[in-house]
């Protein structure tokens, strides 16, 4: 086995997630220390996956089950004094005044009550608006941590694919590295060598603009094959296409659907096996 051979086996990825076997991490730390083309190939590896880590890291807001636990917490019983008003008639010291009085005091009565029948009325309205303002936001809050969740959730699966491939011993991984014009993008195609089924992972580029589609391309001998069009919903979990062989692989952004011929200039990545 060659170095270019060795290097694609996929014995540095399994090292670098702790899969390798004991002998295995002894030959190929041996071999590190006396080929600078394997240790290279090590560094990148390691570089590309902690680059996938941190793409894939997602961290919910720090307050957010702080102020949905309150919300839920906070159940407040609206306990309101209503304004004590003296009703009791005054003891009359003339008999000869004490119809008016009665008068009086009745007209009092029935505007005491008026007020405490508003007051009460006003309670449960505010108590009432209370309720349903309390209600709404943390019904809102429940909504929005069900979201998030399952946002994480959906992460997580999509995290678990990725390690469940880079563990397949017949999975081969092939980097591609951004071209000059793109020296910052970086994609992953996974090829299964049992099923020729060809993945890719490609959220290390640019979003494509409305009306663009990355399209991966398979080097045959010498010549450009189409090897399917790139979507998110297909990024490391639905085969593009199946490739019986290819010496490189490379990316072009093309018109949604894909072309019969890769455009050059738009081409982002390219990678050889």
């Amino acid at each position: 086995m060659n170095t270019k051979e060795y290097i694609s086996s996929g014995i540095i990825e399994s090292y670098i997630l702790g899969h390798a076997s004991l002998d295995e991490a002894g030959i190929l730390e041996c071999v590190m220390k006396n080929n600078a083309e394997v240790k290279a190939a090590f560094e990148e590896a390691q570089k590309t996956l902690e680059d996938l880590a941190t793409a894939q890291a997602v961290t919910p807001p720090g307050e957010l089950k702080s102020k949905i636990w309150n919300a839920i917490q906070e159940k407040q019983t609206i306990e309101e004094k209503i304004p004590s008003i003296p009703l009791s008639n005054p003891i009359s010291k003339d008999q000869e005044e004490g119809k008016a009085k009665g008068e009086i005091q009745k007209n009092i009565n029935w505007k005491a009550y008026a007020v405490a029948a508003s007051v009460l009325f006003l309670v449960s309205i505010a108590g009432n608006l209370f309720w349903m303002n309390s209600h709404s936001s943390t019904k809102q809050e429940m909504t929005k941590l069900a979201a998030e969740k399952q946002s994480q959730d959906a992460v997580m699966k999509k995290m678990d694919q990725k390690l469940n491939m880079f563990s397949n011993p017949d999975m081969q991984m092939v980097m591609l590295k951004g071209v000059e014009k793109h020296q910052d993008a970086k994609a992953m195609v996974f090829w299964d060598k049992k099923t020729k089924e060809v993945y890719l992972n490609a959220e290390n580029l640019p979003k494509a603009p409305t009306g663009m589609q990355y399209q991966l391309w398979a080097i045959e001998d010498g010549k450009p094959v189409n090897a399917g069009m790139y979507s998110e919903n297909k990024d490391s979990e639905i085969a593009l296409a199946t490739i019986s062989k290819a010496q490189a692989f490379a990316i072009t952004l093309e018109k949604e659907g894909g072309s019969i011929a890769p455009t050059m200039e738009n081409m982002y990545v390219m990678g050889g096996i």
